[in-house]
């Protein structure tokens, strides 16, 4: 697993965790059943805890079994007979296709190809089954590229704009059930985790000589951790706006949650903000790309 949107787990209880355990899990299962084992490589933390959100906003899957933890788990068959989660993994296979894509345009590298290589078979059936969703996410990338080429340096501006896009999908996947708050979350979030990004790159998109938008204003570098002491105001509170933003949505949407709201809140209010703490330390050990994993950028972290 990989991503910001984790769990802070010395601070969840052992119900809480047990529920996180089942969803990290099936996470898993159903991209496998779907997709292929080597579609697992695309589960990530953010997409989740998006499921998370959605099942317990939409109460399609209310209760599934566990798996228990092994080193052939990845194996094992889905738990929950859900649209829903079927829905959510083929959106993971084709945001992560695009991302690769992105990164074709930022800077191509053999590891990055070989990935799209050998994802290749489960993104054709994930655009073959939800050729809209593969339109969205698409044009998504399509309007960052046109704030990085018009030279955008408000990193919160361009996160809110790709999130406002993705929403579109995730609200479908929703189904009837879905209204503006739950767009409203997966726009600060997907803010949230575009800033985190930008600052956790800083060193390697500034050696890479790829867009970064806090690098866009022509300010200084040396390295990462100065960059970011020297512009601590500024950076601190991009961050604690978005994530401000993320909490509001959230807590407004609380109410008509119908389970594990336990999660989402240990994520939301102490995980999310511990993840930014990390990336402004330089501790973070778990970029949200799935290139990252091919190319061994960052360590997976999949402890709890």
């Amino acid at each position: 697993m990989f991503g910001y949107t984790i769990p802070l787990y010395m601070k969840m209880s052992p119900s809480d965790l047990s529920s996180y355990r089942r969803y990290y899990c099936e996470t898993c299962h159903q991209l496998k059943s779907e997709f292929g084992v080597v579609s697992t490589s695309a589960v990530n933390y953010d997409m989740t805890f998006n499921t998370i959100i959605m099942n317990s906003f939409t109460g399609d899957c209310p209760y599934f079994d566990g798996t228990k933890i092994s080193p052939v788990c990845v194996f094992k068959d889905p738990k929950a007979d859900s649209d829903l989660f079927r829905k959510m993994a083929a959106y993971t296979i084709l945001l992560t296709k695009w991302e690769l894509v992105d990164d074709k345009y930022d800077k191509p590298s053999i590891k990055s190809s070989a990935a799209s290589v050998i994802l290749g078979k489960a993104i054709s059936k994930a655009e073959r089954k939800y050729p809209e969703y593969d339109d969205v996410v698409g044009k998504g990338f399509e309007k960052l590229r046109s704030m990085e080429e018009a030279g955008c340096s408000d990193a919160v501006r361009m996160g809110e704009t790709f999130g406002r896009s993705l929403a579109f999908a995730l609200k479908d996947i929703a189904g009837e059930q879905a209204d503006d708050g739950l767009e409203n979350i997966f726009t600060h979030l997907t803010a949230a985790v575009y800033m985190m990004d930008a600052v956790d790159d800083l060193d390697q998109d500034y050696l890479d000589d790829t867009y970064n938008p806090l690098l866009a204003g022509g300010k200084p570098f040396k390295n990462k951790m100065q960059f970011i002491n020297d512009n601590m105001y500024e950076i601190s509170g991009s961050l604690n706006k978005v994530i401000g933003d993320l909490q509001a949505s959230y807590s407004a949407l609380k109410e008509k949650m119908k389970c594990d709201v336990g999660v989402t809140d240990n994520i939301v209010y102490y995980g999310i903000p511990d993840s930014a703490k990390n990336v402004m330390l330089g501790s973070s050990l778990a970029k949200a790309s799935v290139k990252n994993t091919f190319e061994g950028r960052k360590k997976r972290n999949a402890s709890y």
